[in-house]
């Protein structure tokens, strides 16, 4: 009784912070969701290969690989609640530049606002995945991740969809200087973020032996020199490089598939992944880890992924889009379950475990990309081959990689 009491009071605690940094998911996720309007509009509006239009993405997500490890500089020198405000401030840059990228019509421009946009992504990310895995008892960190991810994948549907309310008229029509108006509401929207980030009652928190003083807490990570002693973690990182690629390859090109088909009001197919992904969290919430251990939950996910990609390519193309729910509910338990697995006995290197798993992100600007170029080549549905590999590691991972430990 009086432990139901102890995780009450403890879940209590916790539930403003959980809603705040909830908030801050859904940013990002709507940051990235408006990749998914620009890519097509792009392609039309500039008159180029889908493989320089998917550049966009390469660029918001090149950013994690330079700034990864700052990130977590930053982190331990002003903590995670001013990181957060910081990572608003450069959002709203980045934005803002898409407005003059769009007069101009330039794709260089538009690449650098993607990169600073990126910028602040990567704080954002770096600031709030392992604060919310450090939030509270590690074998649950999957349960918080799941119900971060709810909000986070909603968020990525909703900005296309709200780009489209706003301007008025189907991409295919849309001029590039129409984004102004929606794209200085968001600016808006997210400095007050950024001012909600400082004023926030967000208490700093610090994982098991994280502190010297507590280094006996976690004896595996007490004697190592390097984080390069954690075969686990920097499994987990190739693990993680590769989810966002693929994960964002399931979210990022639904609209331009579906305008490769053909398939009217693409923009409305953007929910095709995220119903997925938001099944896949509930799930998470609900049974992790009561039910389901967070490897469990992974070695799952994987092999619904594998099912969904290889159908996609393999089903006629009226239905194959709708396979890339499978992808979705894969890929959904997938960031939960990678962090907790990959930060389990860092110690007091969890801060530097954390800033590589930030830099992984980078498999968002690498795999998507690849299918750009492979959609050139051998079409939209083949260029979906390039998830498969990607998921047979990540099942590897759920199996064997996360027990990897040395001496």
């Amino acid at each position: 009784m009086e432990k139901e009491k102890s995780a009450d009071a403890l879940q209590n605690k916790y539930v403003l912070p959980l809603i705040i940094v909830g908030v801050m998911f859904f940013a990002i996720g709507f940051a990235l969701g408006i990749n998914s309007y620009i890519i097509p509009l792009l392609n039309t509006a500039l008159d180029i290969s889908s493989a320089e239009s998917y550049l966009v993405i390469a660029a918001t997500f090149s950013a994690f690989l330079i700034f990864g490890y700052p990130a977590s500089l930053v982190i331990g020198k002003i903590g995670y609640k001013k990181t957060m405000a910081l990572s608003f401030l450069m959002f709203a840059i980045g934005l803002y530049l898409f407005i003059p990228s769009a007069k101009m019509e330039s794709l260089p421009l538009f690449l650098v606002a993607s990169f600073i946009s990126g910028m602040g992504n990567t704080f954002l990310q770096a600031s709030v995945n392992p604060y919310i895995t450090i939030l509270g008892p590690i074998e649950s960190a999957a349960k918080r991740m799941s119900y971060m991810g709810i909000a986070n994948k909603l968020a990525w549907p909703i900005a296309p969809l709200f780009l489209a309310l706003i301007i008025g008229k189907d991409v295919e029509n849309v001029a590039l200087t129409d984004i102004n108006t929606p794209f200085f509401i968001i600016i808006g929207v997210f400095v007050l973020l950024g001012v909600l980030a400082l004023l926030a009652k967000l208490p700093e928190v610090k994982a098991v032996g994280e502190d010297e003083d507590s280094a006996d807490d976690c004896p595996y990570a007490a004697n190592k020199t390097s984080i390069w002693q954690f075969p686990h973690l920097l499994l987990g990182v190739l693990a993680l490089f590769l989810y966002v690629g693929v994960e964002t390859v399931s979210l990022g090109t639904l609209v331009d598939y579906a305008t490769s088909l053909g398939l009217a009001n693409a923009e409305y197919y953007a929910w095709i992944a995220p119903v997925g992904m938001v099944i896949g969290y509930i799930c998470g919430a609900a049974l992790i880890p009561k039910y389901l251990s967070q490897a469990t939950a992974l070695k799952i996910c994987a092999i619904s992924a594998l099912f969904g990609s290889v159908m996609v390519v393999l089903s006629p193309e009226y239905l194959s889009i709708y396979f890339i729910v499978f992808m979705a509910l894969g890929c959904s338990l997938m960031w939960p379950a990678l962090w907790p697995l990959a930060m389990t006995d860092l110690g007091k290197f969890t801060k530097a475990g954390s800033s590589l798993m930030v830099i992984a992100i980078v498999g968002g600007a690498l795999v998507p990309t690849v299918y750009g170029l492979m959609k050139d080549v051998v079409g939209a549905q083949d260029a979906y081959w390039v998830c498969v590999p990607c998921f047979l590691y990540i099942l590897y991972y759920g199996l064997k990689g996360h027990k990897v430990r040395t001496n």
